[in-house]
């Protein structure tokens, strides 16, 4: 009937000793070039399932995200890149 409602609206402290920072992305600091053939590059994107590792744990921005999975799926098509995990 009645719902329990949490009353303190205070966020969460983090943890003690663990620290948070925000990835840079290592494209735009280094001027890397995306390409499929690169497949080292790339494979460093993919996880060992072989899906694509997302922005927010890869840590690029969003205009190279976008680049990096167009190469890949680019890189699939051409068989340079399994779409399955082992």
């Amino acid at each position: 009937m009645f719902r329990k409602v949490n009353v303190s609206n205070k966020r969460r402290k983090p943890r003690p000793g663990i620290v948070r920072f925000k990835k840079k992305c290592v494209f735009c600091q280094k001027k890397l070039e995306i390409d499929y053939k690169n497949i080292e590059l790339l494979s460093r994107y993919v996880s060992s399932k072989g899906k694509m590792i997302s922005r927010r744990i890869s840590g690029n921005c969003a205009k190279h995200q976008r680049k990096i999975s167009k190469e890949i799926k680019r890189a699939r098509f051409l068989n340079l890149i399994p779409y399955v995990g082992r």
